[in-house]
Protein backbone atom coordinates (compact mmCIF):
# COMPACT_ATOMS: atom_id res chain seq x y z
CA UNK A 1 0.00 0.00 0.00
CA UNK A 2 1.46 3.75 -0.78
CA UNK A 3 0.83 6.73 0.62
CA UNK A 4 -0.14 9.95 -0.89
CA UNK A 5 0.61 13.45 0.34
CA UNK A 6 -1.12 16.40 -1.87
CA UNK A 7 0.37 19.10 -1.10
CA UNK A 8 -0.82 22.67 -2.03
CA UNK A 9 2.07 25.31 -2.58
CA UNK A 10 0.98 29.38 -1.70
CA UNK A 11 2.96 32.34 -2.55
CA UNK A 12 6.12 32.52 0.04
CA UNK A 13 5.34 35.07 3.20
CA UNK A 14 7.87 37.84 2.76
CA UNK A 15 9.32 39.00 6.40
CA UNK A 16 12.55 40.73 5.60
CA UNK A 17 12.34 44.36 5.25
CA UNK A 18 15.32 44.91 2.98
CA UNK A 19 15.13 41.27 1.20
CA UNK A 20 18.78 42.02 0.02
CA UNK A 21 20.94 41.94 2.93
CA UNK A 22 20.28 38.77 5.95
CA UNK A 23 22.09 36.06 7.20
CA UNK A 24 20.67 32.26 7.61
CA UNK A 25 21.84 29.09 9.56
CA UNK A 26 20.73 26.33 8.90
CA UNK A 27 18.31 24.47 11.42
CA UNK A 28 16.01 21.75 12.60
CA UNK A 29 12.70 22.30 13.44
CA UNK A 30 11.38 21.12 16.43
CA UNK A 31 7.52 19.49 16.05
CA UNK A 32 6.81 19.38 19.68
CA UNK A 33 4.39 21.55 20.80
CA UNK A 34 2.71 22.47 17.31
CA UNK A 35 -0.69 21.84 16.54
CA UNK A 36 -2.38 20.58 13.23
CA UNK A 37 -3.72 23.38 11.28
CA UNK A 38 -7.55 22.77 9.68
CA UNK A 39 -5.53 20.87 6.91
CA UNK A 40 -3.98 18.61 9.61
CA UNK A 41 -0.48 20.09 9.00
CA UNK A 42 1.10 21.47 11.65
CA UNK A 43 3.14 24.25 10.41
CA UNK A 44 5.50 26.45 11.76
CA UNK A 45 5.59 29.72 10.57
CA UNK A 46 8.26 32.09 8.72
CA UNK A 47 9.01 35.20 11.04
CA UNK A 48 8.77 32.96 14.44
CA UNK A 49 10.96 33.66 17.10
CA UNK A 50 13.17 30.47 17.74
CA UNK A 51 15.90 29.14 19.77
CA UNK A 52 17.51 26.34 22.13
CA UNK A 53 21.11 26.42 21.52
CA UNK A 54 21.74 25.55 18.18
CA UNK A 55 24.14 28.41 18.17
CA UNK A 56 26.16 26.97 20.45
CA UNK A 57 25.59 23.50 19.28
CA UNK A 58 24.54 22.65 15.74
CA UNK A 59 22.93 18.94 16.57
CA UNK A 60 20.20 21.12 18.48
CA UNK A 61 16.86 21.58 17.90
CA UNK A 62 14.77 25.05 17.73
CA UNK A 63 11.08 25.97 19.13
CA UNK A 64 9.37 28.63 19.19
CA UNK A 65 10.63 31.16 21.91
CA UNK A 66 8.50 34.09 22.26
CA UNK A 67 6.78 33.52 26.22
CA UNK A 68 7.96 36.61 28.04
CA UNK A 69 8.89 36.36 31.63
CA UNK A 70 10.12 32.75 31.40
CA UNK A 71 13.66 31.85 32.70
CA UNK A 72 16.60 30.38 30.43
CA UNK A 73 16.01 27.24 29.11
CA UNK A 74 12.35 27.08 30.06
CA UNK A 75 10.08 26.15 27.33
CA UNK A 76 9.50 29.32 24.84
CA UNK A 77 11.88 31.57 27.09
CA UNK A 78 11.89 34.78 24.90
CA UNK A 79 15.61 35.06 26.73
CA UNK A 80 16.65 31.87 24.59
CA UNK A 81 15.59 33.17 21.51
CA UNK A 82 18.66 33.26 18.68
CA UNK A 83 16.90 33.74 15.38
CA UNK A 84 13.76 34.09 13.00
CA UNK A 85 12.33 31.30 10.79
CA UNK A 86 13.02 32.50 7.08
CA UNK A 87 10.52 30.32 5.51
CA UNK A 88 7.30 27.78 6.87
CA UNK A 89 8.36 24.86 8.32
CA UNK A 90 6.47 21.95 7.82
CA UNK A 91 6.64 19.27 10.73
CA UNK A 92 3.47 16.85 10.52
CA UNK A 93 5.78 14.37 10.16
CA UNK A 94 8.21 15.24 12.36
CA UNK A 95 11.25 17.63 12.75
CA UNK A 96 12.12 19.42 10.06
CA UNK A 97 14.41 21.70 8.42
CA UNK A 98 14.66 24.99 7.75
CA UNK A 99 16.71 28.16 8.02
CA UNK A 100 16.88 30.53 11.16
CA UNK A 101 17.79 33.84 10.27
CA UNK A 102 20.83 35.26 12.46
CA UNK A 103 21.30 38.45 11.08
CA UNK A 104 19.03 41.02 9.35
CA UNK A 105 16.32 43.36 9.02
CA UNK A 106 12.56 42.39 9.68
CA UNK A 107 9.21 43.60 8.54
CA UNK A 108 7.40 43.94 12.39
CA UNK A 109 4.35 43.92 10.10
CA UNK A 110 4.64 40.71 8.08
CA UNK A 111 5.42 38.55 11.71
CA UNK A 112 2.56 35.84 12.77
CA UNK A 113 2.66 37.95 16.25
CA UNK A 114 4.51 40.68 17.70
CA UNK A 115 7.78 39.72 19.03
CA UNK A 116 8.01 40.22 23.13
CA UNK A 117 10.16 42.72 24.89
CA UNK A 118 12.70 39.86 26.01
CA UNK A 119 13.24 38.24 22.69
CA UNK A 120 14.22 41.57 21.25
CA UNK A 121 16.92 42.16 23.77
CA UNK A 122 17.89 38.93 23.34
CA UNK A 123 18.24 39.37 19.30
CA UNK A 124 19.61 42.63 19.75
CA UNK A 125 23.23 43.53 17.67
CA UNK A 126 22.07 40.94 15.15
CA UNK A 127 18.40 41.39 14.21
CA UNK A 128 16.57 44.61 13.91
CA UNK A 129 12.66 44.68 13.92
CA UNK A 130 11.24 47.57 11.65
CA UNK A 131 8.48 49.33 10.90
Amino acid sequence: MSKFVTTTYGNKREILKFPDHYVTLGVMVDDTGITANADSKKIVSAGTIVGGGVLTDNTKKVSKKNTQGGASGSEGAAVDAEGVLLNDVDVTYGPASGAMIVHGFIALDKLPEAPVAEAQTALKGRILFLK
